[in-house]
């Protein structure tokens, strides 16, 4: 681990791995709180890092401090759940040493039902001798090869401090120094900027991005998406769904952009077109790849309840039931179903007794 100024969730995080690890490598890089003297309740091996607004050279550090078969990494923000806690032993104790890697969920919000409503996967815990090395000075990634293992075991992400620019200020101390930066920092500079209102520097830096031809596809059709995000802060609706439509070059159809086009035209009251849209989410074929990020929504429900609406306003509620009936059951609370549901069922009373 590598961390600072974590007090507040640091023997949070140690707790649900106590007894697991053979060994806890703490690297702080500038604490000023109460972080080491917490570490220390747990581990001997705490070092100091000189912090150089480069997270891959701290991580990199950590690694080459760790002495045991395999390498797992967290974020002091981060902790095993019981279930989760459960696995992680049963993992141990079963793994085959030929596996290089094993990827881990990490789950990074949820429903008010407790259920994950966003999450990705990561590279959790390598072979040492493997060597694998952190890129990136901010957005860092672990570059893994070889045997991996992709395991049902999840790191929940407990966020309790408050988002700041520090990762903008990096980037932009980088771009005035005059650094080249890889297909990857362009992308993610482009998300740092969209995220603090830039809009108009983060297009920018998101078609610089796309103009290499190089990066994950997936970082490519999310750039699209962001863009489209920030024209439509810029009120520019013609390039936001231009930006839409250019995602379809890098792959088959996302149902997360098809929804967005459905919304497009939907706004527009053209809801021929948006029920086209909608419909392509509902028929949009899943990526085999496990490491790419879905928003689950678009995958199941939200199509439905959009379709709902929009037959509906053209008049069709037997259609429009179907849809709502179909949302209803992947997501049985939710209140916009669930009013649609009682709109339906009123419908039908009243259709009984206009006709008795």
């Amino acid at each position: 681990m590598i961390v600072k100024n974590e007090e507040t969730s640091l023997a949070r995080c140690l707790d649900s791995v106590k007894g697991i690890a053979d060994e806890i490598v703490i690297v702080d890089t500038g604490s000023t709180d109460r972080t080491r003297q917490i570490a220390a309740q747990y581990t001997d091996c705490i070092f100091d890092f000189e912090w150089v607004d480069d997270f891959a050279a701290a991580r990199n550090f950590a690694f080459d401090q760790a002495s045991c078969e395999y390498i797992l990494w967290l974020d002091a923000d981060d902790v095993f759940e019981p279930e989760d806690r459960a696995k992680l032993i049963a993992l141990k104790q079963s793994l085959d040493p030929a596996v290089d890697s094993v990827t881990m969920d990490y789950n990074l919000s949820f429903t008010p039902e407790g259920k994950v409503a966003y999450s990705l996967r990561r590279n959790r815990l390598v072979r040492r001798d493997r060597q694998f090395r952190w890129i990136g000075a901010v957005h860092e990634y672990l570059a893994v090869a070889g045997n991996l293992l992709h395991s049902d075991v999840a790191v929940t992400h407990k966020k309790d401090k408050v988002y700041t620019d520090r990762n903008l200020r990096i980037y932009r101390k980088r771009e005035q120094a005059g650094e080249d930066f890889s297909p990857r920092d362009l992308y993610y500079f482009g998300n740092e900027l969209k995220d603090h209102a830039y809009h108009e520097e983060a297009i920018t830096y998101y078609e610089k991005f796309l103009d290499t031809g190089l990066g994950w596809v997936e970082d490519r059709i999310a750039a699209c998406q962001k863009i489209a995000d920030c024209e439509a802060v810029l009120k520019r609706p013609e390039r936001e769904a231009a930006a839409l439509f250019r995602s379809f070059a890098y792959d088959l159809p996302r149902a997360e952009v098809c929804c967005r086009l459905g919304g497009y035209f939907a706004d527009r009251e053209d809801y021929r077109q948006a029920i086209f849209w909608y419909e392509q989410a509902v028929q949009a074929i899943r990526p085999g790849d496990p490491m790419v990020v879905l928003n689950e929504a678009a995958w199941t429900w939200m199509p439905h309840l959009q379709l709902c609406v929009c037959y509906d306003r053209m008049g069709n509620r037997a259609k429009a039931k179907e849809h709502n009936d179909i949302a209803l059951a992947y997501h049985p609370t939710h209140p916009s179903m669930l009013y649609n549901d009682r709109y339906f069922k009123d419908l039908a009373k009243e259709s009984v007794l206009e006709n008795a």
